[in-house]
């Protein structure tokens, strides 16, 4: 094998793993219809809240190895970990006050515009043409996809939540998803290994969940329905999910990651007619396959500028 093949295996083996989590993430929605009477707060926090001390717990060796390296970066450490804590609030919340159409586009399709902005600003990285157009057609795909199949899917006669708050909890949400993974692709640039680096942003996310857990969680043991939905979201979507999308992040650019996990729009709307029974229109199947096509426009070709092409961290 040559040097270049060599060096173009590392991104495409990142992006893959992204986009299998994004695939795990995209079941979320399906699972949580199973469970009608949690909240969006408790949904949040306990696929958050647990999963983050799950990344923790399988990361405690790594982390103590690394202790010194994660308290000299304490502030990205603890803006990384706020983040984690307020995205599933927020993103949970925004699709019970909007619906889940509005609510997916306005956070999923969000992220990657706020990812390209915080990278562009933080770390000077350029915006280039390849990735505005992969993820232009990503965000009108899914936002096609979204309103297809799932029009029908606001809030409930009678609610006093309007959609206006639930859009600007989408944009909190879609901003909170990049600061997380951009935290994240930092610390793991900076020379943090990815298990320590994700254990600790999520571990201490996880923390600042049980709060919110504790208040809210009740009707988790009401039933072995709804026991079994959040043991679920946060072993599989979230554990797992995130322990790829953690080895994803050390290959490749934080932007690339949020604009391939559009990915979860897709798969979100194919289980909804699956398993769920909701039917999606011809111009529903047509914003599916633009994401998937915006996927290939994203991912990497050749080592982008930064840490992605050199020696990889210790996972």
């Amino acid at each position: 094998m040559n040097p270049g093949t060599g060096d173009f295996k590392v991104p495409l083996w990142g992006a893959l793993c992204v986009a299998v989590a994004s695939v795990l993430w995209g079941t979320t929605g399906t699972a949580a219809t199973f469970a009608p009477s949690l909240s969006p707060l408790a949904v949040g926090a306990v696929a958050m809240g647990i999963g983050g001390l799950l990344q923790a717990l399988y990361a405690v060796g790594a982390i103590a190895g690394q202790w010194p390296g994660l308290l000299d970066r304490w502030r990205l450490v603890s803006l990384g970990a706020a983040a984690v804590a307020v995205y599933p609030l927020a993103f949970y919340s925004s699709m019970r006050l909007s619906g889940v159409a509005v609510g997916t586009v306005v956070s999923i399709g969000s992220a990657p515009v706020a990812a390209a902005l915080i990278e562009r600003f933080a770390d000077g990285k350029p915006l280039t043409r390849r990735w505005m157009a992969g993820a232009f057609l990503g965000v009108t795909g899914a936002a096609v996809l979204s309103f297809a199949g799932h029009g029908q899917a606001a809030g409930s006669p009678g609610e006093s939540w309007t959609p206006l708050a639930g859009i600007a909890l989408g944009l909190v949400a879609g901003a909170t998803y990049a600061l997380y993974s951009w935290a994240a692709h930092r610390l793991i640039g900076g020379g943090l290994s990815t298990r320590a680096a994700m254990g600790t942003v999520f571990g201490l996310g996880g923390l600042l969940l049980m709060p919110v857990l504790a208040a809210t969680g009740a009707p988790l043991l009401e039933s072995w329905t709804n026991f079994s939905v959040g043991a679920y979201m946060a072993l599989v979507p979230m554990f797992a999910g995130y322990v790829l999308f953690g080895w994803g992040l050390a290959r490749i650019r934080a932007s690339t990651a949020t604009g391939i996990s559009l990915l979860e729009t897709v798969v979100a709307a194919v289980l909804a007619v699956l398993v769920v029974g909701e039917r999606l229109p011809p111009h529903g199947w047509l914003g599916a396959a633009v994401v998937i096509f915006s996927l290939f426009i994203l991912t990497p070709r050749k080592p982008a500028a930064g840490p992605e092409p050199g020696p990889l961290p210790p996972s």
